[in-house]
């Protein structure tokens, strides 16, 4: 039977050192949160990051703009944030159809960058030097850490290339000397590939897709999927087979996720000391 990672748990620790870092060096990061249109996951996302910013002790603003927001509109007022006192500015994704994701992305500075999602840092990453890790892959290795799960020399198989999760986690893992096999859609025989993994990162947004017949026993699973079925959210693995095979597993709610917004408000503290020290 597995170990189920916590990562609510791992959540609060990641907070509390923040929180305590800023309360020991007397900063005041602040977070611009850019939001366009109504998406209801979005406000949930925004509520969450808002609540964190109040527990670790950063100023939070939000900039709610109508569905129907220029894209024009919206650049002015990532350059206008990028000149501002923000340390960090994080632009909520999706945006509506008429606005091009990339170009607003591409616009925040690299430097107010605390996703890790504008060019320049996701080439920093390929080298290793990205100061604001994405923040679902970073809180990913942040659980791996956090439960001994070594890395180096396994067989990890990540299943998505999205920017945001699957192509960096796997560079990311990479870097720490494991052996990545980066699958996804064109992928032949994604199951054998599963099957082999000693570490299985799984992010393609299908319900329960990844059943115990996937998983080679013993692996580390770890879920990134967000999905709703019959009311309920679930992840992309069949949590409840799965867990009698893998030695580690997250669970969906309550594993990955809550490490997204932790690594969030690690990376705005991280760029409000970078900022700091620039000015001094």
């Amino acid at each position: 039977m597995a170990t189920v990672i916590d990562g609510r748990m791992v959540a609060g620790e990641v907070l509390d050192g923040v929180a305590a870092e800023i309360s020991k060096t007397g900063l005041k990061p602040r977070l611009a949160i850019v939001m366009v249109g109504n998406d209801p996951g979005s406000q949930i996302y925004v509520r969450l990051k808002e609540k964190a910013c109040a527990r670790v002790g950063i100023v939070s603003t939000n900039y709610f703009l109508p569905e129907n927001t220029k894209q024009e509109e919206l650049l002015k007022l990532v350059k206008k944030l990028n000149k501002g006192p923000d340390n960090g500015i994080l632009v909520q994704i999706p945006l509506p159809k008429h606005i091009d994701p990339e170009v607003i992305l591409e616009a925040v500075d690299p430097e107010k960058d605390i996703d890790g999602l504008t060019e320049q840092n996701l080439g920093r990453l390929f080298f290793g030097t990205n100061p604001y890790p994405p923040c679902t892959p970073g809180g990913v290795l942040k659980l791996l850490d956090r439960y001994g799960v070594n890395i180096e020399g396994k067989d990890v198989v990540m299943v998505g290339r999205s920017k945001i999760v699957g192509k960096p986690i796997a560079m990311m893992l990479t870097n720490k000397n494991a052996t990545v096999t980066l699958c996804h859609s064109k992928t032949r025989n994604l199951a054998g590939h599963a099957r082999r993994a000693e570490i299985l990162v799984v992010a393609v947004g299908r319900p329960k897709m990844f059943t115990a017949d996937m998983v080679r026993e013993g692996a580390v699973v770890i879920d990134v999927g967000i999905n709703r079925l019959d009311g309920k959210v679930v992840g992309d693995v069949d949590f409840e087979s799965v867990k009698g095979k893998a030695s580690f597993i997250t669970p969906v709610p309550g594993g990955v996720g809550p490490m997204t917004i932790a690594m969030l408000m690690k990376n705005t503290l991280r760029a409000c000391q970078r900022q700091a020290k620039t000015k001094g």
